[in-house]
């Protein structure tokens, strides 16, 4: 898998949008024509992006999971933050933190997914451990659809300190856990404020956990015992974005 590319109609769309400076080279398949395809040949053009037709083989090279609908852009490596760029990010905010904090989702899908949803909720910054997490590869930025520009996502050495450090500064951690007795919809999720997300099936680590000042869960009526994470990450930011609006 090559980190540099972004594939699929909406995904590069979305990049000529929001970031086209970052686009570096535009590769179409052969024979593939539509109107969409025709648009965003003439947005390359228009931005001094080199557009290349090559044949599909060329492009099923260059993605090795997903669907690239005909087109691949090369672009330049979206920036990944660091533990000291942290303290910058909260200290340029003009409002509360409100911050995501994944453990141990190693699906990058889920990774693009989360992201794309805290973009639309607002959310400052994303923060995953450096190990045992997804990383920021071209399946993840598709289905960001160009949140992965628009969103820091932090990766820390030690989650459990940085956590820590958070609370220092005032951040409330509010994790989530099914077996837990506060009910979402009924938590103060006001003021400076990260949502921690664990895993499907293992959920957070120990120490993640014992660093959450308190514990929610997303009532469920039916039968199946959990969502997937950036799902049950939608419904609890998005009655977050509910209460601080």
């Amino acid at each position: 898998m090559n980190d540099d590319v972004v594939f699929g109609l909406h995904a590069v769309q979305s990049l000529f949008e929001h970031s086209p400076e970052k686009v570096l080279e535009l590769m179409i398949q052969k024979g593939r024509t539509d109107k969409r395809i025709n648009q965003l040949v003439d947005d390359a053009r228009r931005f001094g992006v080199t557009v290349r037709f090559v044949e599909r083989n060329r492009l099923d090279g260059r993605v090795d999971s997903g669907v690239h609908q005909g087109i691949v852009a090369r672009v330049a490596q979206a920036k990944v933050y660091r533990e000291g760029d942290l303290e910058d990010l909260l200290d340029n905010l003009e409002e509360p933190p409100f911050l995501l904090i994944l453990d141990g989702v190693t699906d990058p899908h889920n990774l693009g997914a989360c992201l794309r949803t805290a973009d639309a909720a607002g959310v400052h910054a994303m923060i995953t451990p450096r190990d045992k997490s997804a990383s920021l590869n071209a399946t993840a930025r598709k289905v960001a659809c160009g949140a992965a520009d628009h969103v820091p996502l932090v990766q820390v050495t030690n989650l459990s300190r940085t956590m820590e450090w958070l609370k220092e500064r005032g951040v409330w951690m509010i994790g989530t856990a099914g077996e837990s007795a506060g009910n979402v919809y009924e938590a103060d999720l006001k003021g400076p404020m990260a949502l921690v997300m664990g895993a499907e099936g293992k959920g957070m680590r120990r120490l993640t956990r014992d660093k959450c000042d308190s514990l929610v869960f997303i009532p469920m009526a039916g039968t199946v015992s959990s969502l997937n994470v950036s799902v049950a990450t939608g419904v609890c930011l998005f009655e977050a974005v509910r209460q601080r609006s």
